[in-house]
């Protein structure tokens, strides 16, 4: 009889860890919120202005990504937006619905084509494997503009020299770390055009005060928080690893695009998020700053509480407004 498995850690709701190895993502929370964690399938016809696609674009391993394309004139060229999703380098998949939910639309009121990478997880593929994706597709993007690789509609209609880097949670980690790879190499013809770190979850080992003080919500519990990232982390390291704790390093030689950080006021890393902000502006980096007054962390994620609660839409509203404003604006 083969021996029992028992458990080696647990994220409630989110993900079990076993002694073997193996990795059960099962959804165990709330029935209710199952859905927005459904997978959406591609669909190459419009429906309420976006066709999406699936493409696996490295022909010598599986990384993926997810397309939104919307619905304009072909005589139109449209900024691309490259997405990095959240989960804390454990959980989620580009195709969530939560993610499509939001970048549907995004994708139709800023005018943007987004394409969103399918990110390895930890524990079993541990930071840096989804940074290294995430640039991997950059990369994949810098061979279409330079006719390298080539996808009919994305390579007619994508305007490779308004390329923004833009990510949920975890995911605005990894938007800073691309983006610090790619101050150090040529991408001609692709130009970073911006960056969009949205309540990244950039933090220390020792705790802030939002920390201890603020809220815990559905997105984000300081369990959910301190477990990813023992697992997500590097063998060995803490929460001063440079993906999580960029606060300080060395940043005054390269030559970073524009940011947009987008804060929430309730969000329990918020301390942190600010420090990092300080610090791009002490170095004479190009940051602006969106706060989303009065809630948490990855609000606009929750589609039962932008349909339910008029704060909620009404924050989300004012936060795809104002990424949508920083593209039409670089």
């Amino acid at each position: 009889m083969a021996p029992e498995r028992t458990i080696a850690d647990q994220v409630s709701g989110w993900l079990t860890v076993y002694d073997d190895g193996f990795v059960d993502r099962t959804w165990t929370g709330p029935p209710q919120f199952k859905f927005m964690s459904d997978p959406v399938p591609p669909h190459h016809n419009f429906i309420n202005g976006v066709a999406t696609h699936d493409l696996f674009i490295n022909p010598d391993s599986d990384l993926r990504v997810r397309v939104y394309l919307p619905e304009v004139p072909d005589s139109v060229q449209l900024p691309i937006i490259l997405h990095f999703h959240g989960g804390g380098f454990c959980i989620s998949q580009a195709d969530w619905f939560m993610y499509y939910n939001t970048y549907t639309r995004l994708a139709r009121e800023a005018g943007a084509i987004i394409i969103s990478t399918y990110l390895r997880l930890a524990p079993e593929h541990r930071l840096p494997a989804a940074v290294d994706d995430a640039y991997s597709t950059l990369l994949w993007l810098q061979d279409m503009a330079n006719n390298r690789a080539e996808q009919p509609w994305l390579s007619s209609k994508g305007d490779f020299n308004r390329v923004f880097l833009i990510g949920d949670s975890s995911g605005g980690n990894i938007v800073h770390q691309v983006a610090k790879m790619a101050a150090g190499e040529n991408l001609h013809p692709l130009r970073l055009a911006g960056a969009i770190p949205i309540h990244p979850g950039f933090l220390r080992s020792v705790k802030s005060k939002s920390e201890l003080e603020k809220p815990e919500s559905p997105f984000l519990t300081l369990d959910m928080l301190y477990k990813f990232l023992k697992l997500g982390l590097p063998e060995g390291s803490t929460r001063d690893h440079p993906i999580t704790c960029p606060m300080g390093e060395a940043i005054h030689g390269l030559e970073l695009p524009p940011y947009l950080l987008c804060v929430a006021e309730e969000d329990l890393v918020i301390d942190t998020e600010m420090e990092f902000y300080e610090e791009m502006k002490k170095a004479g980096k190009k940051v602006e700053l969106l706060v989303s007054n009065g809630i948490g962390h990855s609000f606009y994620l929750n589609k039962i509480a932008i349909d339910v609660d008029p704060k909620t839409s009404e924050e989300t509203r004012k936060l795809i407004q104002g990424i949508s404003d920083f593209i039409r604006n670089h």
